[in-house]
């Protein structure tokens, strides 16, 4: 695995409102690296993603990707850089097609500025199928799909997923996991993502950093992403 840096987060904070969320945040994510972030429900997991795109804006620290100083940018100077994100709940345009989602998603490019249209649609076959039905009438997982695929085909460095398995049934997300190791391995996109469920944690992440409170308060290094190791830190 490449030690070049991706990702690298420093003493990061962030409020909603007056109340801090994020208190000191540390993360260092390497090309081509699958990271989970785990935690359980309000620690701060998906404030992290909203800093690290843009959404929210950082009260303290540093986030450089790529190796450009990112603190305090807006969402889409992330995206231009090469940024894709995958929100809890997919946020697709419901009354927009398949094609014309993906269409959205190739407005904005990652390095290089490579278009991956046709692969999106071989991960997801299921796409290509329902090229013209509106996103709003597919089900969650096809949603869910649609969501990926319109961050991938701007060919991203790095994808931020958020809760990718939430709501949606097993053999799905089975599918959904092996295509996000399969661009991982023929992309080399690195990938951080947000996740509560056991299964996909175990099938996806080749290492883990645990969130409590705010921080960053431990990690699961590769070849320790086991059942055991994962309920021990989250009480699951």
């Amino acid at each position: 695995m490449s030690t070049e840096s991706v990702l690298s987060v420093k003493g990061l904070w962030a409020n909603y409102g007056a109340t801090p969320i994020l208190q000191g945040v540390d993360m260092e994510i390497a090309k081509g690296e699958i990271v989970g972030l785990i935690g359980r429900n309000g620690v701060g997991k998906t404030t992290t993603l909203r800093c690290l795109i843009g959404l929210l804006r950082a009260t303290q620290g540093a986030i450089r990707i790529l190796g450009h100083d990112m603190t305090g940018q807006p969402s889409d100077a992330f995206a231009r850089l090469g940024v894709g994100y995958i929100p809890q709940g997919r946020d697709v345009f419901p009354r927009m097609t398949v094609a014309e989602n993906l269409a959205v998603g190739e407005l904005i490019g990652g390095p290089g500025g490579r278009k991956l249209g046709e692969l999106v649609y071989q991960y997801f076959p299921r796409l290509a199928e329902r090229r013209t039905q509106l996103a709003g009438t597919m089900s969650g997982g096809e949603q869910q799909q649609l969501a990926i695929g319109r961050a991938l085909i701007g060919n991203p460095a790095l994808m931020l997923l958020d809760e990718p398995s939430e709501g949606i049934q097993p053999s799905i997300v089975q599918m959904i996991c092996e295509a996000l190791k399969s661009i991982r391995k023929e992309l080399g996109t690195t990938i951080l993502f947000v996740e509560q469920n056991l299964d996909t944690i175990l099938a996806v992440s080749e290492r883990c950093y645990v969130m409590e409170k705010g921080r960053i308060v431990a990690g699961i290094a590769p070849g320790q992403v086991t059942a055991e190791t994962v309920r021990a830190h989250l009480s699951i």
